[in-house]
């Protein structure tokens, strides 16, 4: 079998961006031999720089000099300090943009969405496990891959490594979509069940932090920012319903009382994060509060490092996804699954 030779280019290495470049490295024989694909990186961007080679960079060879400098910028020969993410859009020659760089809502998802639309405009597909731009420019973004006749796959933005999205738009299709009920953040669960079993919020914060769940600002998570931004991007994409964080009516987990979690969990309950779409009349109403979920609901049963989404259907019946994610791997794998879908779907 000929490998067909995909060339990528991946913005962002830091704690997803560097697990997929180990992925690629350590998948390449395995894909070359199932899919006949020789995935190579033609450019790698961090906030120090860049490395870049038409040729193809070292994905070992990456990770070494990111490792050891704190910089791809250092990168043997191809290396270059201060070329930004912007600059090497723009310059190169790929079939696949990885926009891996942390979410930023705050500035507008910059510079993840400027380097999305350029990569677009270019010709470029696009993998992203990056929330912000889809959050705030789904519609556009949408209508500027198809306007020039590429992908755009965020499969990642959703529940880590579940398939949430896919779920929705491949496997339910020709449903009407009735509900969707997810618990679409991790972190907030695991906080829930650490304070279930006595530890007090302030120890349960410092312990997810700890694990690597929970940032250093912990609002996003803990106030429902993160859920009411997934539950975005499940109306826009799935439910084709055109929706904005101002339209989900959130609630998070910060005014929940010990006694409250303790409670429900000797009535046989644990208490959840949930984000839910209900079907209306006029579209979708959208919220996320904390719920006590009984044992005998689909996501009752969630463990504190565990996501899971049920989808409620008019022909398909109720169907339940979960995922147990105890590492960043899995949302990291996204970024691969969303390029084979590309590949393999998808004509250059």
């Amino acid at each position: 079998m000929t490998a067909h030779t995909v060339r990528i280019a991946i913005s962002g290495l830091g704690n997803l961006g560097h697990r997929f470049v180990r992925l690629i490295s350590n998948k390449r024989t395995e894909l070359g031999k199932r899919y006949g694909l020789n995935l190579i990186f033609v450019a790698a961007v961090d906030s120090r720089g860049a490395a870049y080679d038409p040729r193809g960079l070292d994905p070992d060879l990456i990770l070494r000099t990111k490792d050891s400098t704190g910089t791809v910028a250092d990168y043997p020969e191809g290396g270059r300090s201060g070329m930004t993410s912007l600059d090497v859009v723009q310059a190169v020659d790929a079939d696949i943009w990885c926009e891996a760089t942390p979410v930023n809502l705050a500035r507008g998802a910059e510079p993840a969405i400027s380097c999305i639309r350029i990569a677009l405009a270019r010709g470029m597909h696009v993998v992203t496990p990056d929330k912000g731009p889809i959050v705030l420019f789904y519609q556009e973004l949408h209508a500027l891959a198809a306007e020039h006749g590429v992908a755009l796959r965020f499969s990642g933005t959703v529940a880590g490594g579940l398939p949430a999205l896919y779920i929705g738009l491949r496997d339910l299709r020709g449903a009407r979509i009735e509900r969707i009920e997810a618990v679409p953040n991790l972190v907030t669960g695991f906080i829930l069940d650490l304070i279930s079993d006595g530890t007090s919020w302030d120890e349960a914060i410092t312990l997810a932090k700890r694990e690597g769940v929970l940032e250093a600002d912990p609002i996003w998570d803990l106030d429902g920012w993160d859920a009411a931004a997934k539950l975005v991007i499940l109306a826009n994409a799935v439910l084709g319903f055109a929706a904005h964080l101002e339209d989900v009516d959130r609630t998070g987990i910060v005014g929940l009382s010990t006694k409250d979690i303790h409670s429900e969990l000797e009535r046989g309950c644990r208490m959840r994060l949930l984000s839910t779409a209900i079907r209306t009349d006029s579209g979708y109403s959208l919220s996320v509060a904390p719920r006590a979920l009984p044992s005998n609901h689909p996501l009752g049963r969630l463990g504190p490092k565990e996501m899971g989404i049920t989808y409620y259907t008019d022909i398909y019946g109720t169907i339940t996804a979960i995922i147990e994610e105890e590492t960043p791997l899995p949302s990291a794998a996204t970024m691969l699954r969303d390029i084979l879908d590309i590949t393999l779907d998808t004509t250059f």
